[in-house]
């Protein structure tokens, strides 16, 4: 007999996405629990991918498709109604619930991505003025070739995203989760300790420079400016479409070592291994109008032009692919949840959502994924019980 024929079934996405909500801490005294909280959690999720946004609609669709949870555990008592279901998820702690998200994104889809980016998003509406708190502001890491959201980390505001960063890049650093990728961040994170942490991870960075950073951004600007004619490696691409026409010229300079060595002035920024600088010069065309704007990367990658294009484009795919989904398919920005955990954790709920309804193999938009699998319960259990990759 062949040596494989012993070999345990595939898992499937379900099974390992009960396996990790199994492992969260249930705040509640067990002594009173109707409701567990793995079954909480996987009607929160599947409500979710089922076009549901609000806890009170996914009480509704959770009482209407009972018979379809069961098929997965045993809701012996029901589902709760929208009221408990609120505040239930305002009660489980987000720090563990997001570690169960990362883990399972680490099992369901195992391979190491190659570009990561890092952004922050704020949910507009959850803010409590009577309580004089702020909107919560998430930041997310983002595998921008497979399109799938890696982890996340809350913070009261956008001020405190060097603050969350770290965090983030720890837990995602964890079994050698990021050795070999490249990790985009913005402006803010521009810094050695992020940059170290990154590079402590096995992978490499690419963060940008701008204007809060004017030395250094004046010095990058005179070595292209200095570059001579044909030293520069460059890459052109072109983007047509809504009316729109954009030309992006890529060059990288490799050589950086005027970037190493002591620093020549207080303060003066100095980032562990630079391999490349990198300079982005866009032309926009709408109409009658053009529009040019030009901007600058440092890394630790030893990147082709054509790399650090891709790098680059891919860190902004960020906003439309992850961000403006969850504002206008998911309607985050819309969400009013602010008591408790609960806004925080929705928010890593619709992470779980849109990973799931994304790996459909279909040409269907999210959108229409979502409305299918809220009408069609065999099409939410091919979301739900696909292999793991």
């Amino acid at each position: 007999m062949p040596p494989f024929a012993h070999q345990a079934p595939e898992k499937s996405r379900l099974s390992v996405l009960l396996d990790h909500l199994a492992s969260i801490d249930d705040p509640r005294d067990v002594r009173r629990i109707a409701h567990p909280l793995a079954e909480i959690l996987l009607l929160v999720v599947c409500g979710t991918m089922a076009d549901c946004d609000d806890y009170d609609h996914i009480a509704a669709w959770g009482e209407a498709h009972l018979d379809f949870l069961r098929r997965h555990l045993p809701y012996q008592h029901g589902v709760p109604g929208g009221r408990w279901l609120t505040i239930l998820m305002n009660r489980i702690n987000p720090a563990l619930f997001s570690a169960a998200f990362t883990a399972w994104v680490r099992e369901t889809w195992p391979d190491r991505p190659d570009f990561v980016a890092i952004d922050g998003k704020t949910s507009r509406r959850s803010h409590d003025r009577a309580a004089d708190t702020a909107p919560i502001h998430l930041v997310s890491a983002f595998a921008t070739t497979s399109r799938l959201v890696l982890g996340q980390q809350a913070v009261p505001d956008k001020s405190n995203e060097l603050t969350a960063i770290p965090m983030l890049l720890a837990r995602l650093a964890e079994n050698d989760g990021l050795r070999g990728a490249i990790v985009s961040i913005d402006a803010i994170a521009t810094n050695a300790t992020i940059a170290t942490a990154i590079k402590d991870a096995g992978a490499e960075y690419l963060l940008a420079v701008k204007a809060n950073q004017p030395s250094l951004r004046a010095e990058v600007e005179a070595c292209f400016t200095a570059a001579p004619p044909g030293t520069l490696e460059t890459d052109t691409q072109h983007d047509k479409g809504h009316g729109r026409i954009e030309q992006r010229t890529t060059s990288v300079v490799r050589e950086v070592d005027w970037l190493h060595g002591d620093r020549r002035f207080p303060g003066e920024l100095r980032l562990p291994g630079v391999a490349c600088i990198v300079r982005v010069q866009a032309c926009i065309r709408r109409g009658d109008r053009t529009h040019a704007e030009t901007r600058y990367y440092i890394s630790s990658a030893t990147l082709t032009a054509a790399r650090a294009a891709e790098a680059v484009r891919g860190h902004w795919g960020i906003e439309n692919r992850l961000h403006w989904l969850l504002d206008v398919v998911f309607a985050e920005d819309q969400s009013r949840l602010r008591k408790g955990y609960g806004a925080k954790n929705m928010a890593i709920v619709r992470h779980f959502a849109l990973n799931l309804v994304r790996s459909v193999p279909d040409k269907k938009s999210i959108k229409l994924r979502r409305k299918i699998a809220g009408w069609t319960p065999d099409y939410l259990d091919t979301m739900l019980n696909g292999a793991t990759a």
